[in-house]
């Protein structure tokens, strides 16, 4: 049992790693000085966001989050 707590804590430090370096390769949410002369979010981009990299990062950080949710509950469960 111990083992695989182990397993479970490497894969835990793991998630924490790719999560932190997802994070910081997003861009940020704020518009910038577009919002002051009145940007408009209905372009190209704004509506194929899912389709581009940034969609995909935002996707996958999602994911990890989940995944790290799940296994914070399950090593603070005791079950291995």
């Amino acid at each position: 049992m111990n083992v695989i707590r182990v397993i479970l804590t490497l894969v835990m430090i793991i998630i924490c790693v790719i999560m932190t370096i997802i994070i910081l390769m997003q861009e940020g949410k704020s518009q910038g000085l577009g919002a002051i002369a009145g940007g408009n979010s209905d372009t190209y981009w704004g509506k194929n966001k899912g389709r581009t990299m940034e969609g995909f990062l935002v996707k996958f950080t999602t994911g990890l989050v989940v995944a790290f949710f799940v296994l914070a509950i399950l090593l603070n469960m005791h079950l291995f």
